[in-house]
């Protein structure tokens, strides 16, 4: 279906109707597609737009002064704007061959067939930035005002053209709260095995970006479980996961660490850097919250969990719902500046070897009975107090 948007005009930043109408000049068509289209009509703002034109990337970049070969192998040149902002602009192309997890494309088709290759009928949509054009072949705008997420065409054809679709397919319907087309979902439940074919990066990177969007944890957590894609990647996912929804920023790994005690393990897999998983570490290793909420056990706690500790106070939050109460002491503790690390010490290494008390392991274990003595009774964290105790203990 091609035409008007029914009086409706897509905001696009001036930088991007400026390349398009650049490329439509010189004779090659262009509209901007992909999510960017899609989250227009369902009432959302996205400033990332791109851009899918008949010039070839050679083309781009001849007309173009200053670009970024962010993906010429598939077809895509960045251009810079005068702010440097960078606009990606891909040549329309179609599939010639696939393993499910790499394309061979072929440049020279038009921007149906462009849209025919894409996954789901709610991304196969364009819009001209200078006619005002919506073009949707496969009901794209039909299906966002459904709640239905529907595969392009054939859905088998579709996932074994990229078993990551499958995944994609379970965070578009979680990210918008939409129902999926039995016939794709039972085309994607029996591709499901062939996502171990799929790079643990890769895999990775849709995990985040679901729990990054979903309205629902548990519903996507259902979905992976369901589908069959936690049985490969991440069986540890609960069938009821214990946890309060979020509505502050959503952060992958503290909520891939409420959803399992072994998000370590799940990190690893998935192939998340090292300071992503020793966070989960430190988490896992806890413990999740002081004995009591009075204020020495809780200096204590810190003093336990170091740099992990508001990790786990939100890990908490997201357990019972509410803020434990002791977060409360751990604010007083911090806004009076009391000491549970030894870098909050009133004294240092150099300070106690300066006063006569030999370095080595000694000095180490020294140290920590100050830092002890200091969570016990605050008061006591002043260099003259300090240095006194030290002596008595010598």
């Amino acid at each position: 279906m091609t035409g008007a948007a029914a009086g409706r005009v897509m905001p696009l930043p001036e930088a991007v109707v400026d390349i398009a109408r650049r490329l439509e000049d010189a004779g090659f068509e262009t509209w901007c597609v992909g999510g960017a289209v899609r989250d227009w009509l369902t009432g959302e703002s996205d400033q990332d737009v791109d851009l899918a034109t008949a010039a070839t990337p050679d083309q781009v970049q001849r007309l173009f002064p200053r670009t970024v070969a962010v993906g010429v192998k598939h077809g895509t040149v960045g251009v810079l704007d005068r702010h440097r902002q960078l606009h990606e602009v891909t040549t329309f192309r179609r599939d010639v061959s696939t393993d499910g997890r790499h394309a061979v494309v072929e440049y020279g088709v038009s921007i149906d067939e462009d849209l025919a290759r894409r996954d789901f009928t709610i991304n196969a949509l364009a819009y001209h930035p200078l006619r005002h054009e919506l073009r949707d072949p496969f009901g794209g705008e039909r299906d966002l005002a459904a709640g239905v997420v529907r595969a392009v065409g054939e859905p088998a054809r579709r996932f074994a053209e990229d078993y990551l679709r499958i995944l994609r397919m379970i965070r578009f319907a979680a990210r918008y709260g939409f129902a999926t087309d039995p016939v794709t979902w039972d085309a994607a439940r029996a591709r499901a095995r062939e996502l171990a074919s799929l790079s643990a990066e890769r895999v990775r990177e849709e995990w985040f970006k679901g729990l990054a969007s979903a309205r629902s944890i548990a519903g996507l957590v259902r979905a992976w479980r369901d589908v069959g894609a936690a049985a490969i990647w991440i069986p540890e996912l609960p069938e009821t996961p214990l946890i309060v929804e979020p509505v502050r920023a959503r952060d992958p790994i503290l909520l891939t660490a409420a959803l399992s005690s072994s998000a370590p393990e799940i990190l690893e897999r998935l192939k998340a850097s090292n300071a992503e998983i020793a966070r989960a570490r430190a988490m896992a290793k806890g413990p999740l919250g002081p004995d009591s909420g009075e204020p020495v056990p809780v200096r204590k706690w810190l003093v336990r969990v170091a740099d992990a500790a508001d990790d786990l106070i939100r890990l908490a939050e997201l357990r019972a719902g509410r803020l434990p109460a002791w977060a409360g002491i751990v604010t007083g503790i911090r806004a009076r500046g009391e000491a549970t690390s030894r870098g909050q010490l009133a004294v240092t290494g150099n300070d106690l070897v300066a006063a006569g008390i030999s370095p080595g392991p000694e000095l180490g274990r020294l140290i920590e009975k100050l830092l002890e003595a200091v969570v016990e009774d605050p008061a006591l964290n002043t260099r003259d107090s300090l240095l006194a105790l030290a002596r008595t203990w010598r």
